[in-house]
């Protein structure tokens, strides 16, 4: 397993949508891996393959956060939201491409998602709460939105000058 570079916004990659996973092979699984690895480096509670420069449709994610809970990593192969609820939430979102920057986003409270799992196996399950929230952002990476794209101008805007400033900070060391 290796951490791998986490793309900070703006970058054009970030903005493309991913391609399927035609198979599932030791390349995709050392992807998954790695890139759970990554996310739990971060912290973060979930990445998709785009934020680390792979244009493959994959995310990983784990939305356990209570102190001494297990872990409960998941890995989702060209995942796809085939159900929404009416219901509607509000989550205060992060992004580990857009850090130390959150906003309110309003996603539906209860989605149905279906993917390939590491094992080749056609996958279907019903999320809520966080979860929820977490799945749709990083499905929404691998569509190339971001959870800025929701917000008004503005505040879109002034988020992309601070992620500028900050790349240029980290280019300088």
């Amino acid at each position: 397993m290796a951490l791998r570079k986490i793309l900070i916004h703006p970058d054009p990659r970030l903005k493309k949508a991913a391609d399927p996973i035609a198979s599932v092979d030791d390349d995709v699984r050392r992807l998954a891996d790695d890139m759970l690895e990554t996310m739990y480096d971060a912290p973060g509670i979930g990445l998709a393959a785009p934020q680390v420069a792979v244009m493959n449709r994959l995310i990983v994610m784990d939305c356990e956060k209570e102190e001494g809970a297990t872990p409960n990593p998941m890995v989702l192969i060209n995942p796809a939201v085939v159900w929404t609820s009416e219901e509607r939430n509000v989550y205060d979102e992060g992004c580990l491409s857009i850090p130390e920057q959150y906003a309110e986003v309003e996603r539906p409270a209860e989605v149905e998602v279906q993917w390939t799992g590491l094992d080749g196996k056609a996958m279907r399950e019903r999320f809520d709460g966080l979860w929820a929230t977490c799945v749709q952002h990083e499905i929404d990476h691998l569509n190339g939105t971001l959870f800025i794209d929701y917000l008004k101008p503005l505040k879109r805007q002034m988020i992309t000058r601070k992620m500028q400033k900050l790349k240029r900070e980290m280019a300088r060391g």
